[in-house]
């Protein structure tokens, strides 16, 4: 029953928007779903971008857990011109179901399934994290801070990995020794987690957090907030600007932007360019970056603001070669840099 009411309630929709639009779109979302503020609420972004400006027709379906991607992406597929599937827990599911709609595109995010109706997009995580590293080694008031990850899989342990290079070169560049801790909620969800771990760390000594966690990283800017303007704690926001969910008490977010890939991959489908690839975004292509911080920029040292232009450029390049995983973080050596 389940299915034929999530069915029937996609197709009503479809077919009232098929008189103004020659392509369907269905978003998939992962178990974080909208509202997480972050890498959610970003992919449906690119989807609703694509309805405004290709006049496309959008729609989503929620998974509330693991076991419903398969059912969702059948159901959407079922239905749909393209899939856009969200997630890198999703992976496995859309592997089995993308080969039994070979005519149905699929854009995936943050993961890869090698077919030639799968767009695949992932992106350096690890280079924007590394930004905003260096900026919380340069900022912190205590020689600690911190790092909350949701569920360790591969994209989030990319922003862990940057983030603590970011501290290490600062370390290096500076001769400091500025710790990091780091902790995972196990959940994407749970915002409650979220804020404890983050207290908890706070309580630890540390006075800035990054928080890599979807809806759980709410929870970290919760307890920065709570903290107060001034109070000297930050949090630091993921993948969209979340800096305007708390002014003051967000130092910055590393941005990743999913909108924009979902939205030229949708473009693609479009017009007739859509093809089965894996493509792979990060600085040099800008897709990654570090939030303009509009409400703590004045905070900054200028001395600092210029020295992460000049790493956003040295890693554009090429020169600061990011590490991604455990084994490339041991083995990084920060490069010499003239700021």
């Amino acid at each position: 029953m389940k299915k034929v009411g999530i069915l029937l309630a996609l197709l009503v929709l479809l077919v009232m928007g098929s008189s103004f639009a020659n392509l369907t779109v269905i978003m998939v979302t992962d178990t974080g779903g909208l509202g997480d503020k972050s890498f959610n609420d970003s992919a449906w972004a690119g989807v609703q971008m694509a309805v405004k400006k290709l006049g496309v027709v959008g729609n989503v379906v929620q998974s509330y857990e693991q076991a419903d991607y398969v059912p969702n992406l059948e159901d959407a597929a079922d239905i749909a011109d393209v899939v856009v599937g969200v997630g890198f827990m999703m992976q496995d599911a859309l592997k089995k179901v993308a080969p039994e709609y070979p005519n149905t595109k699929f854009i995936f995010v943050d993961g890869v399934v090698d077919a030639p109706n799968v767009l695949s997009y992932t992106f350096k995580e690890q280079e924007g994290a590394f930004l905003v590293g260096y900026l919380a080694a340069a900022m912190t008031k205590t020689g600690k801070v911190g790092y909350v990850g949701g569920i360790p899989i591969p994209p989030v342990k990319r922003y862990e990995f940057g983030y603590r290079a970011g501290v290490k070169a600062y370390n290096v560049w500076k001769n400091k020794n500025v710790e990091v801790l780091t902790g995972y909620v196990n959940s994407f969800s749970d915002a409650e987690k979220g804020k404890s771990m983050t207290e908890t760390q706070f309580g630890e000594g540390a006075d800035i957090v990054f928080a890599a966690a979807g809806l759980s990283g709410l929870g970290t800017i919760k307890a920065a907030q709570e903290k107060g303007v001034g109070s000297g704690y930050f949090a630091i926001g993921v993948d969209q600007d979340q800096d305007y969910l708390a002014p003051g008490c967000v130092l910055a977010s590393a941005m990743k932007r999913v909108d924009n890939a979902v939205y030229y991959g949708i473009e693609a489908a479009v017009k007739g360019t859509f093809k089965g690839e894996h493509k792979v975004i990060g600085m040099k292509e800008k897709g990654i970056g570090i939030s303009p911080m509009t409400y703590t920029k004045q905070f900054v040292p200028k001395e600092v603001l210029h020295e992460l232009d000049v790493i956003k450029a040295k890693i554009a390049d090429g020169t600061i070669k990011v590490p991604a995983t455990e084994e490339e973080f041991k083995a990084f050596m920060p490069p010499k840099i003239e700021f």
